[in-house]
């Protein structure tokens, strides 16, 4: 049976005043938007009781498995307003897929995907006056799944609860055509063959937080992991795929091996890529390839990928060499490459360009 999330009655709005201000200057989900989607999941109803209610506090108890055994997972994605007011989502089934992956690795409930996209669509109608509509303006959702049962002890959850909050947001990054500068680490893995990597789960992220300290230290940004195993081979950023050009416009970017997250921008940008003469090359790229080719000259852009900051530029690549800090120095500013990537897919999602490839969904 499909779930209908509908709205609570007798929930409560932002005044217009005030949503106003919010939307003259949102932050990246600075504030979040009035309500949200709710549904439950037990193991011996299935999913039930779902619900459009105002965003509010949770309460749980203290001794709810996902406080203690990470039980969790979620997805992150955008509603954009075009031109002439309508409201778009860019390939939201894949996030619905995505969710279900993530889900089988952490041993939670399936959702199943029209139920998903259910939740995401009522949720941006109901609170659509918070989709901005400024350039690089979008809504932000954040769907995520978490283990709610009361319990001590290593096993399954008996239930679940499933949510979709939201926001206003703004660019990620203050300026995304200026180039980050980023550390590459090998004393920090994010995960590990077999693992969590190619999963959406948020202890993939907790275990970069370190790695980023280290980098901040060393005046970057984020960090580009290596492979657990040898810490010869790129892997991904914290939270971005990455992806490097040559001199003779080839892309490269490691494969999503299981320690990789099969991100939707990423698999965008590599259809993208040979529409602008870029020859696509998913294979391993090892440290001392990256150092030895962009030395060389060979490489001559890197940049990062994700729902958030879309496309961002790498300027500097920086990494321990024995005792000493090196920097790899790629296209001052933001490549060639880059740049035309970027404005491609920025203009599909805001309905600029011909959606030749079917990635757009219109708000129902």
């Amino acid at each position: 049976m499909s779930l209908s999330f509908d709205l609570v009655p007798g929930t409560q709005r932002t005044s217009p005043e005030k949503l106003t201000q919010i939307l003259a200057d949102p932050g990246f989900v600075k504030h979040f938007s009035d309500h949200m989607a709710v549904a439950s999941w037990s193991e011996a109803e299935g999913w039930h009781d779902s619900r459009i209610e105002n965003y509010r506090a949770l309460t749980m108890a203290p001794g709810s498995a996902v406080l203690h055994y990470a039980q969790e997972i979620f997805e992150g994605l955008k509603a954009y307003r075009h031109a002439d007011g309508s409201l778009w989502l860019f390939r939201p089934e894949m996030n619905a897929r995505r969710l279900n992956k993530s889900a089988d690795r952490l041993n939670l409930p399936q959702l199943d995907e029209e139920d998903f996209l259910t939740s995401v669509h009522k949720l941006i109608r109901i609170d659509e006056a918070w989709v901005p509509s400024g350039d690089e303006m979008s809504y932000y959702l954040r769907p995520f799944m978490f283990a709610d049962e009361e319990f001590i002890g290593v096993r399954s959850t008996k239930s679940a609860s499933y949510m979709v909050i939201g926001g206003a947001a703004g660019p990620y990054l203050s300026d995304a055509l200026t180039p980050v500068d980023i550390w590459l680490t090998t004393d920090y893995s994010r995960t590990g063959d077999a693992g969590t990597g190619a999963a959406k789960c948020g202890g993939n992220y907790a275990s970069s937080l370190v790695a980023q300290r280290e980098g901040a230290t060393h005046g970057c940004s984020q960090v580009l992991f290596t492979d657990a195993a040898t810490h010869e081979w790129i892997e991904e950023l914290g939270g971005m795929n990455f992806f490097v050009v040559t001199a003779d416009r080839q892309i490269i970017t490691p494969p999503t091996s299981g320690t990789i997250l099969e991100g939707i921008t990423r698999d965008s940008i590599l259809a993208l890529a040979p529409g602008f003469g870029l020859t696509v090359h998913e294979r391993p790229l090892s440290v001392d390839e990256l150092v030895t080719r962009t030395r060389s000259g060979e490489i001559v852009e890197a940049f990062a990928c994700g729902t958030a900051a879309v496309v961002s530029g790498i300027g500097n690549l920086k990494y321990r060499d024995g005792d000493q800090v090196s920097t790899l120095s790629f296209t001052s500013g933001v490549g060639e490459a880059t740049r035309e990537l970027r404005q491609a897919l920025v203009d599909i999602q805001w309905g600029r360009r011909a959606d030749i490839y079917g990635w757009m969904q219109e708000v129902r």
